[in-house]
């Protein structure tokens, strides 16, 4: 038994902490703002409310708001173009997963020089150390999926190559997390279960990961337990506060995993497909192949115990064999709507599959290392053949 345990990030969970921000003491005198090239960061006033307490802080403050819901590596430069010839000292990711990660990328660049894939491990990305610190991030999350607030890791596409690969290292932790459940109030339905999906995976990769360890096992279990018994809740009801603040909790922790252990090829999948078609939301990516992909391993026999210790945190008390937690996935994703999604409706054609195994591995093959029995191309072309409709 071992593990190593770092997470230096303080956090503010609840309802209504955006109101008391301003009593934080900044980690500079002037912030760069990332905010998506959406409209409902600014039409539910949240940014207005942050600008709010910047102010009340005396802190000065500069608005970028090109962030993509799959960011590239043009917004990240131009970010952090942006950050240096503004003087920010500090950067702040108003958002969801996307702005939190862009945030942590744009931190290094700004403090740094060349281009960002020189920093990054995998595919065509150099792998040089970071010689500078990057700028400290604040993130402040408004959707429930990534975990990004209390995790070191960023996941940026290189466009022109169609790679998506995660990077992160311990500077890139941010300085504080901000969850305050109210800000999730008008996520809609169906972004709402794709981003608690994203939650649930996480967890569950985290948990069959031969990372696993005692601490990750810990929040893992609880993630799970929260996201099934609440995601429902929270995708038919919205304004469901009880909902919403568990499924946050969940995302918190599930970042929190993400901090103690690495996760599985799952995830290398997913990006793989969202590379080539930034359309596909990572959640809803995810929920695709997550039927074939848990069943894989169901039949491998690689980790039962683990599978049925999961599906009695979903909700299924007497499950005695692996499948109960692959029948309960189905049964989340049916009580969320979402059990009918589709590949063909994100321009994903059947003839490419094996394209996509191929870029999995080649550019976040370290993940596979992380799964409980091998994984081959042919099998992933098998587990996308299996998902794919």
């Amino acid at each position: 038994m071992f593990f190593n345990y770092f997470i230096p990030t303080r956090i503010m969970f609840g309802k209504g902490q955006l109101n008391h921000l301003h009593e934080c003491v900044p980690p500079g005198d002037k912030a760069l703002v990332v905010i998506s090239t959406g409209k409902s960061t600014r039409e539910n006033g949240y940014l207005d409310r942050l600008i709010g307490e910047l102010k009340l802080a005396g802190v000065d403050y500069v608005v970028y708001d090109k962030i993509q819901p799959n960011p590239t590596k043009a917004s990240i430069m131009d970010g952090a173009v942006v950050a240096r010839e503004s003087d920010c000292d500090f950067v702040i990711g108003l958002g969801g997963g996307s702005v939190m990660d862009a945030s942590k990328s744009i931190a290094i660049m700004a403090t740094n020089d060349g281009d960002y894939w020189d920093y990054v491990f995998g595919g065509s990305g150099k792998g040089k150390p970071v010689q500078n610190a990057p700028l400290p991030v604040v993130a402040i999350s408004t959707t429930a999926g990534t975990g990004s607030e209390t995790d070191p890791w960023t996941v940026i596409t290189k466009e022109e190559t169609n790679e998506k690969i995660g990077f992160g290292y311990d500077r890139t932790f941010p300085v504080l997390a901000l969850v305050d459940p109210d800000l999730m109030l008008s996520v809609p339905p169906m972004l709402t279960a794709y981003q608690g999906f994203d939650a649930l995976f996480h967890a569950t990769e985290a948990y069959i990961s031969k990372s696993a360890n005692p601490m990750s096992d810990l929040y893992a279990l609880k993630a799970i337990e929260l996201v099934s018994g609440y995601l429902p809740r929270a995708v038919k009801d919205g304004k469901d506060e009880e909902a919403r603040a568990n499924v946050a909790l969940a995302n918190t922790l599930s970042g929190m995993v993400l901090s103690s252990c690495f996760i599985t090829s799952e995830h290398s999948l997913e990006h793989a497909l969202s590379a080539f078609h930034p359309d596909l939301p990572h959640g809803a990516g995810l929920i695709m192949l997550s039927r074939a992909y848990y069943t894989h391993f169901v039949k491998a026999g690689a980790c039962d115990e683990r599978m049925i210790a999961m599906a009695r945190a979903m909700g299924k008390k007497d499950a005695d064999k692996p499948m109960d937690f692959v029948d309960a996935l189905v049964e989340l994703q049916q009580a969320c709507g979402v059990a009918s999604l589709r590949m063909s409706d994100y321009g994903i054609r059947r003839d490419e599959l094996r394209k996509y195994a191929i870029n999995a591995r080649e550019t976040m093959g370290d993940l596979f290392a992380m799964d409980p029995a091998p994984l081959s191309e042919d099998d992933c072309v098998a587990i996308l053949e299996s998902a794919y409709q």
